[in-house]
């Protein structure tokens, strides 16, 4: 039943995706995305941005309260340290496109605030026809998923970062998307699982982060 359940909700999704592939068409699509209903409580969706032709893609979780206010991804305090990161790995932001397995800000309420909520599978599965047309629209030559929901959404429910942080990992093969070349792929931290870290190691693991970027970056080469 949950696997009927996860189709259902993907194909939901998929039913949105316009057959050009297009950025701006895909954007405009999204923006009436029903596939699931974290658009009920969201105030926009929040489609990716950045070089159409970028070789680096960069994914995310989903929006926080700032992005789904702005309507673009990485714009709250996670995305900047994301582009601090950018700039200690000699990463050029404008070689990069940026997005989020999911569009919509999942959260709950605490008086005046929205505390953000890490989205179900379902809710991932669902999303995630958006973000394999985005990748065949780009053609990135990597991606770099950002936390564990954004690999999970690529690599599999199982994958873990833990293990495999900031190898170079190969294009699923049970994925089917046009691309050609297929994207190696690289998983790291979110950036704001080191915002959130007040240890000793602060940081060691913020140049660990940087020196992820730097990796995925020497494969272009």
């Amino acid at each position: 039943m949950a696997g009927a359940n996860l189709s259902a909700q993907a194909e939901g999704a998929a039913r949105y995706v316009p057959e050009d592939h297009d950025l701006q068409s895909l954007a405009n699509a999204a923006s009436g995305c029903r596939g699931c209903g974290l658009y009920q409580d969201a105030t926009q969706t929040v489609f990716g941005h950045g070089n159409g032709d970028a070789p680096l893609m960069l994914v995310g979780e989903q929006p926080g309260d700032r992005e789904d206010q702005e309507g673009l991804p990485f714009v709250g305090p996670a995305g900047r340290l994301l582009a601090r990161a950018l700039e200690d790995a000699n990463i050029n932001p404008g070689s990069t496109y940026q997005t989020n397995a999911v569009k919509h800000f999942k959260f709950n309420r605490s008086g005046k605030r929205r505390i953000h909520q890490t989205p179900r599978r379902i809710e991932v599965v669902a999303c995630q026809p958006w973000l394999l047309a985005e990748i065949e629209a780009v053609q990135p030559r990597v991606i770099v998923c950002l936390g564990a929901t954004a690999a999970k959404s690529l690599l599999g429910n199982s994958f873990r970062i833990t293990a495999h942080r900031g190898e170079r990992l190969e294009w699923p093969t049970a994925i089917t998307v046009h691309l050609e070349p297929e994207p190696s792929v690289v998983a790291t931290l979110h950036p704001s699982a080191l915002l959130r870290d007040r240890s000793d190691r602060r940081q060691e693991n913020y140049e660990a982060f940087v020196e992820d970027l730097r990796r995925a970056a020497a494969i272009l080469k």
